[in-house]
């Protein structure tokens, strides 16, 4: 369907879930692996994928003047129907080193306070699973992560903090994420990486990917000093 006068928005579900997110990064491969003419960018989401055009360069490249939309739609359906089968299983899994609590999670104490549980026992839990990179968005490289316990889940803070450090993890709600620059922000914190999520120097910038896993391992003070000094 049409998004304004620049993007078409495909609905490929309509819940969060791993089989959605497996049809959005089906989508996403089958228009990205050839790039289709007048395309600016493809973004995915959580159930959705959005196509950004640039109509002159569109119709420069052929398409017909007066309906150079339609034919475009024409050309993502077509795409979309020879788009094969994507999985989110079997993908690249990536350990996240983090210090929980103290100055690199002030809001550690509060999250156990609400989940009814021992700072130890939420730092376990939060450490246990394997989370599925759902989508990076909000900041370059900041990975929204799928797979937190349910009884850890936490509302968003009242009032955002100013500014979150670099590799701050947080939670907000069901979800938990890394802070991959120093940004303003709403979630609790619980704890941060030394690794750098976000290397414009690189290709590509970012060290995660949607579609990658991500296992937590909790480390002291003194090994964040020496892991940060080599990043």
């Amino acid at each position: 369907m049409p998004l304004g006068d620049s993007a078409l928005r495909i609905e490929l579900g309509d819940t969060i879930d791993e089989r959605t997110l497996a049809r959005v990064r089906a989508a996403d491969e089958a228009l990205t692996a050839v790039p289709l003419p007048g395309v600016v960018e493809v973004v995915p989401a959580y159930t959705t994928l959005t196509v950004y055009y640039d109509l002159p360069a569109l119709i420069a490249t052929g398409a017909p003047a007066d309906d150079a939309v339609v034919w475009l739609t024409g050309q993502v359906a077509q795409r979309l129907k020879k788009a094969g089968k994507s999985s989110v299983r079997g993908a690249r899994v990536v350990e996240i080193p983090v210090c929980y609590g103290g100055e690199f999670g002030p809001d550690l104490g509060r999250i156990a306070g609400l989940a009814k549980l021992s700072v130890e026992e939420v730092v376990r839990r939060h450490a246990k699973p394997e989370y599925l990179v759902a989508l990076i968005g909000f900041a370059p490289g900041f990975p929204y992560l799928l797979g937190l316990a349910k009884e850890l889940a936490t509302p968003r803070i009242i009032r955002p903090r100013m500014q979150v450090a670099a590799g701050t993890v947080g939670i907000a709600g069901e979800q938990t994420g890394i802070y991959p620059l120093a940004t303003p922000g709403g979630w609790n914190l619980l704890g941060r990486t030394p690794l750098r999520l976000f290397r414009p120097e690189n290709t590509p910038p970012t060290l995660l990917q949607a579609g990658d896993r991500v296992k937590f391992r909790p480390i002291t003070a003194e090994q964040f000093r020496q892991l940060e000094a080599g990043a």
